[in-house]
């Protein structure tokens, strides 16, 4: 009978390669959307960038792996055959639904999906149990974490309004400030907008991001023999200050006395940035369960006790991800970013909701788009009407759009934003992830990065009169496809539990097959279909 739990721990690790595959694939869109959407660095430089973010955020990771452990249910409730079987199901549904939005070019949540996976399976198995033990269903909250559930599911659908509102705010503040002319302005102006992009870049990111680490705890006469985290959490006002002066020292000198475009060092820097912050807030969504698995098996096997006697507590216990399966990880990211022609489907989806000039509109309006863009028109008529002619007269200006922008050339060779719009979307989609992961919440990054990018299309009036019923209505394409995965990664893993606990190995090896024929099917039909360009 070990011999079954063995081959179950294999395949998970296997799993976990192609789910870090499709995975990527997936997530891409959110640290390359912005670089590539502004055309301001090379697509190898972009790479090259984007590369040693993913990797270097993976050593952030570590913190964020006891979500998978127990984050969503009570690991002293199953015993470790249990376990084993809901890893599994987790698993195999999790590759199955990324491939199959990759397949359609749509950015779906790898949290939303791992959660709801994890959610579902074990709902599932302690449905299971209760039957055998004849208990009844309000025994179900013993066996899920639901305040933790509760508060990670909350978390992930209130990003979706934070982001846009606070992505449509900054947008609209930058440009009123800076316009489509901002290469003209002082250059103490430029100076000021990098130091307050490349403080908050740095802070949120490479500083509060080492808030996740195991070096967190460790301390250090340098800074009066605290811990980092304690240093950084007493002094956040202090090094915000002070960074903002350095940075915007640097920023005045790289302008003034070697004509550097701060504004593509923001979208670089910002782009490293929110690479690391991907990796390091979603790596537990690929590599979480597996870990969390071989850890189960290896206290199994020092315990002597029976598969199906043997409780699984340990997994509540803190256990440190060693890091060289954080650095395999990192390798096989970096490589699938390299090589992932479904990755550029998917950043082409966002771009084309985006650009702020006319492309070929992909999703077709419906009433609820009509409808949306009614409401918000009649809002902005009233607010025109309110304001002085000379206020407006004064906004309009600011907000004119130079032709480069507009015109109906080749989306391969016009931006499809500018600099100024490319640096917020970074800069506000790399301080939300990263302060979720610093304090451990499986924040989406696709909804962030994506309603940021939507917030500031909005109110940066990417969306005219005639593409806003198309846009809104591709918005909604893709929040609706997020329900969609919730829906299908809660069922889909609960059914996946129960095969496997009917059919044993046998199920195990159908629930293998099967997806394996899906996702080779979902490859040849994508192979038939053109190269995406970027």
């Amino acid at each position: 009978m070990e011999n079954i739990y063995l081959f179950i721990l294999i395949a998970l690790i296997l799993l976990a390669f192609a789910d870090l595959i499709v995975g990527v694939s997936n997530d891409a869109v959110n640290f390359l959307n912005s670089a590539i959407g502004s055309k301001v660095l090379s697509f190898k430089t972009l790479m090259i960038i984007a590369s040693l973010g993913v990797f270097v955020g993976c050593v952030y990771s570590s913190g964020m792996m006891e979500v998978a452990r127990k984050g969503i249910f009570n690991p002293g409730e199953f015993l470790f055959n249990e376990i084993m079987i809901i890893f599994m199901a987790v698993m195999i549904t999790d590759i199955l639904i990324l491939d199959l939005f990759n397949s359609w070019g749509l950015p779906t949540s790898t949290t939303v999906s791992i959660v709801f996976e994890l959610l579902g399976a074990s709902v599932a198995m302690a449905l299971i149990k209760i039957g055998v033990d004849n208990g009844s269903f309000t025994d179900l909250a013993t066996y899920i974490n639901t305040s933790k559930a509760t508060q990670i599911i909350f978390g992930i659908l209130l990003s979706v309004f934070v982001a846009f509102s606070i992505g449509a705010i900054v947008q609209w503040v930058s440009r009123l400030l800076l316009s489509y002319d901002f290469k003209t302005k002082a250059t103490w102006v430029g100076a000021i907008f990098g130091g307050i992009a490349l403080t908050a870049i740095s802070y949120f990111v490479l500083m509060k991001g080492i808030k996740g680490t195991s070096y967190a705890g460790e301390s250090f006469d340098l800074i009066g023999g605290m811990t980092i985290k304690d240093f950084l959490e007493s002094n956040v006002i202090t090094i915000v200050t002070y960074s903002s002066i350095i940075w915007s020292l640097i920023s005045f000198s790289l302008i003034r006395f070697f004509n550097v475009d701060i504004y593509k060092v923001i979208i670089g820097a910002g782009t490293f940035a929110l690479a690391l912050a991907f990796a390091g807030n979603d790596l537990v969504n690929f590599i979480g369960v597996p870990i969390a698995a071989w850890q189960s098996y290896e206290a199994w096997v020092a315990s002597g006790v029976a598969a199906n006697e043997f409780s699984m507590q340990v997994l509540a216990s803190k256990v440190p991800t060693p890091n060289f399966l954080l650095i395999i990880a990192g390798i096989v990211m970096v490589v699938t970013l390299w090589f992932s022609k479904k990755a550029r489907r998917v950043v082409k989806t966002e771009l084309d909701l985006s650009t702020q000039g006319e492309v070929s509109e992909r999703f077709n309006p419906n009433f609820l788009s009509r409808f949306i863009v009614m409401i918000g028109s009649s809002i902005s008529t009233l607010f025109s009407k309110i304001l002085p002619s000379s206020v407006k007269k004064t906004i309009e200006k600011r907000f004119e759009v130079p032709e480069i922008l507009t015109s109906k050339i080749d989306t391969s060779d016009r931006p499809a934003f500018d600099v100024i719009r490319a640096s917020v979307n970074l800069v506000v989609a790399g301080i939300l992830i990263s302060f979720a992961t610093s304090y451990k919440l499986p924040l989406s990054t696709t909804y962030v990065t994506f309603m940021v990018a939507m917030g500031t299309s909005l109110s940066d009036r990417a969306w005219g009169s005639e593409s806003a019923v198309y846009r809104v209505s591709g918005v909604l394409n893709v929040i609706g496809g997020w329900f969609l995965t919730a829906l299908s990664a809660f069922s889909i893993s609960a059914l996946v539990v129960f095969m496997i606990t009917q059919l044993k190995f046998i199920g195990i090896l159908l629930v293998i097959s099967i997806v394996t024929f899906l996702i080779i099917r979902n490859h040849i039909n994508f192979k038939k279909r053109d190269e995406v360009k970027l």
